[in-house]
């Protein structure tokens, strides 16, 4: 299968959320919203540890727009409709587009965690994944030390398949246990 030449949309909605692809001009909103929680990324996402700057985040939005294009990734950037304000970053990653088997992936920005946003977001996502792209299974694997990101599929009806034990590294460099949840079509 040549995953380039599938079509489907760049952007989707849910009630509170614009949900879309990153673009041109994106890494002002993407880098004010790391560094404002970087206290609370750091201990989970390794690229938190990374200097960061808004050449960088720019570089990142450009980079995963290309990535959109070509089907590698599909990173998404997540905006409040009712201010556009930017919310916090998730996708689909790990693409198996012959299986059509995705992973999603999510952090949200301090000042708006607890509000409902991520878990919006990602049920919107996992829709799309399975109306739009066809997907037969869905994860979301997360750190075990990390209760609040594991909280949302549970929440959301994903499985708990296992607990894989020493499975990655976390961002400070230590093993971890990662939880790997899953729905199915």
């Amino acid at each position: 299968m040549n995953a380039v030449l599938l079509d489907f949309p760049d952007h989707l909605e849910s009630e509170r959320l614009h949900i879309r692809c990153p673009q041109l001009g994106d890494g002002q909103a993407i880098y004010e919203a790391i560094v404002e929680s970087l206290d609370d990324l750091k201990p989970w996402m390794p690229w938190a540890l990374e200097e960061q700057s808004v050449s960088h985040s720019e570089t990142f939005a450009r980079r995963a727009q290309a990535q959109w294009l070509v089907r590698e990734n599909l990173i998404l950037l997540l905006f409040r409709k009712s201010d556009g304000l930017f919310v916090g970053g998730s996708g689909l990653h790990r693409l198996n587009w012959e299986v059509r088997k995705f992973e999603i992936g999510y952090w949200c920005r301090t000042t708006l965690a607890r509000h409902g946003y991520i878990g919006e977001g990602t049920a919107a996502i996992t829709q799309f994944a399975f109306d739009t792209l066809g997907a037969r299974r869905v994860e979301i694997r997360v750190n075990d030390q990390n209760m609040r990101s594991w909280r949302i599929p549970q929440r959301l009806g994903f499985q708990l398949e296992g607990i894989l034990r020493q499975d990655a590294l976390e961002a400070g460099g230590q093993l971890r246990d990662t939880r790997i949840y899953a729905k199915t079509r």
